[in-house]
């Protein structure tokens, strides 16, 4: 159980007045209503016991929160699987308890703690609270505990990790998700996310150290503890000079006439984007004011995902069309990840896609690379990379013009850690993505970036316009000269988690044990990759040549199809792409599509609700 705190008060008349029967159950009950100090979810636990909502206790206490590619996230409210003060007590225990072992200058060098804006009255939960309690159970152990003072993007704390030589770091955020969700996100000491095998094994020190330990619950050493400094200040003036060196064309962002309208989907990225633009030489975007300011609730979109288009940027599009800008960058509730909207001589907008966006950044960071490097400079020493479900055009971009491109596992931690390899070793990284719109240009943080991304965008349009071009007609410059590469991404929503593993097992097992399918509807099938058990069947051993996925991944298939079409499923989420001319490919994309839901993901069947944006 490890170190000890005192319970607290528990009224155990109403422990055996509402007994459930089972006594897995009966422990987990009492040591939520033993251990949590917040009244509101204490409260939840009560009322569900007093009405005897037995299989929801189960759900909410009898597992626990686990590390997936973003950290652990889930809804906030009480119970062992999800966000709330208690468990992000014990995974901060967890987390001293794996680095008191793994540094023994953990109390030197200390640790960093910033959080987003999200918040909900009815579980008095918010990520600042969240993150004061985080520093608490660190603060009590003599650990020095570098906290943000007020919201701050998530690049910020990777970058402040590297900055002040922290041994780690953890961000309270989750995202562009729902409003009802938060997360915990951890960053080792080299500035990338934790991955295999530091996540495992602070699962298993949260496990040894479950209750809370004497000062874990006092959230105002962060006023009054000398051990506590706010990095604030340091950290956003440096990140900004950093900025500056993936800065071309300063003097055209000075004079430029283009207008830009920004969003930080109410969330942290106003300030900070300013302070970019400033930095770049740009006169500061346009805020769309119903949305410049924090709000937990994200009142005026549906979701708080850039990524769902056109329809969660309307706001965003209407001023830049009274304002006569001509480009929309959208930095997500966190500001890690970016959107951009341009208005075509029709008048219409295009929202790009992250594939599409990718296409642009990979040309023009490998292009302002190629203007500026040094005459004894090796192309063979440049590198980008991308995830494995993401398009393939920087492949293709890297054949031609002579540098390294990558592949990684789904998730920026994996991007991040393999980036940080790559500079250890002497290499140069110019630029890295993930096609839900998550972008790092450049390696001063080693995580996505839409902060970076947004200013980086609009020295791009500035540049084109120059040239008579904008962003839409120079992609299809590059696919011109690149090949075209197209995809579509989507998902289904399913919250029962035995359905999703029946998909998965039904696609391993699909013509008999151990088969995988060799047909989608009319389409043959060339080639399969499981990620997840590491086969695959275009190696000559049928082994994948990346390890199989790590089970926080969940499920990762891979169909290879013959006329190169390449299909990625996880739960519940599919990306297709097509690498090809461009004719007839928008109607080839989307027969495929057709196809695979129709035959592999079979959502009438398997009551799958379709995505509603």
């Amino acid at each position: 159980m490890g170190e000890c705190g005192a319970p607290g008060d528990v009224n155990s008349n109403v422990l055996i007045a509402h007994s459930t029967g089972d006594a897995q159950l009966d422990k987990a009950v009492w040591q939520w209503l033993s251990w949590d100090k917040n009244q509101k979810t204490k409260e939840q636990i009560e009322s569900l016991l007093q009405n005897g909502k037995h299989k929801e206790l189960r759900d909410r206490l009898c597992c626990r929160l686990t590390f997936g590619t973003a950290g652990l996230r889930s809804a906030m409210g009480a119970g062992f699987c999800y966000i709330n003060d208690l468990t992000v007590i014990q995974s901060t225990q967890g987390i001293y308890k794996y680095l008191e072992r793994c540094f023994s200058d953990f109390k030197q060098r200390g640790f960093v703690v910033g959080y987003d804006t999200r918040g909900q009255v009815t579980s008095n939960c918010s990520s600042k609270k969240l993150a004061k309690l985080t520093a608490a159970v660190l603060l009590a152990k003599d650990v020095p505990v570098y906290f943000f003072s007020t919201y701050a993007p998530t690049p910020f704390v990777p970058y402040a990790v590297q900055q002040l030589k922290a041994v780690a770091g953890v961000m309270i955020t989750a995202s562009h998700n729902r409003k009802e969700d938060n997360g915990y996100k951890v960053y080792w000491e080299n500035g990338a996310q934790i991955t295999s095998p530091h996540d495992k094994e602070i699962i298993k020190c949260i496990e040894e150290c479950v209750e809370p330990w004497n000062g874990s619950w006092n959230e105002n050493l962060v006023d009054t503890s000398p051990l506590r400094q706010d990095p604030l200040k340091k950290i956003c003036d440096c990140y900004m000079e950093d900025l500056k060196k993936i800065c071309y064309h300063r003097e055209l962002n000075v004079q430029t006439n283009l207008k830009f309208v920004h969003t930080s989907f109410h969330g942290v990225g106003h300030d900070y984007v300013q302070l970019a633009f400033k930095a770049f030489g740009f006169q500061p975007p346009i805020p769309v004011p119903e949305q410049k300011d924090p709000d937990p609730d994200f009142s005026t979109v549906k979701c708080p995902n850039p990524e769902e288009g056109e329809s969660v940027l309307e706001l965003s599009l209407r001023l830049a069309e009274k304002e006569n800008a001509k480009v929309v960058v959208a930095t997500d509730p966190d500001a890690d990840r970016l959107a951009v909207a341009e208005q075509q001589e029709n008048g219409c907008w295009k929202v790009f896609t992250g594939n599409e966006l990718a296409a642009l950044f990979g040309w023009w960071m490998f292009s302002c690379w190629k203007e500026n490097c040094s005459e004894d400079a090796d192309v063979k020493n440049v590198y980008m990379l991308a995830t494995t479900v993401s398009s393939k055009i920087l492949r293709a971009i890297a054949l031609k013009e002579g540098f390294h491109f990558e592949e990684t596992l789904p998730g920026f931690k994996w991007i991040g850690s393999r980036v940080k390899d790559l500079l250890d070793n002497g290499k140069e990284v110019l630029f890295a993505f993930e096609e839900s719109i998550g972008f790092m240009c450049g390696t001063s943080v080693l995580d996505k970036d839409g902060v970076s991304a947004a200013v980086v965008i609009a020295e791009m349009a500035t540049y084109l316009e120059s040239k008579n071009l904008t962003l839409a007609q120079k992609l299809i410059e590059i696919y011109e000269t690149y090949g075209y590469h197209i995809s579509k991404t989507s998902y289904f929503l399913c919250y029962d988690p035995p359905t999703i593993k029946k998909i998965f097992e039904k696609l391993r097992n699909f013509d008999g044990p151990q088969s995988y399918p060799s047909f989608c509807g009319i389409y043959n099938i060339l080639h399969v990759r499981d990620v997840t058990t590491g086969y695959d069947s275009s190696q000559p051993n049928k082994k994948s040549v990346t390890d199989p996925s790590p089970s926080d991944l969940g499920p990762l298939f891979g169909w290879f199809f013959l006329d190169r079409h390449l299909v990625f499923i996880k739960p519940l989420t599919w990306y297709c792409s097509l690498s090809s001319d461009r004719t007839m490919l928008e109607e080839e994309l989307q027969k495929l599509i057709e196809a695979l839901i129709e035959n592999f993901l079979e959502p009438d069947k398997n009551g799958l609700i379709w995505r509603s944006a």
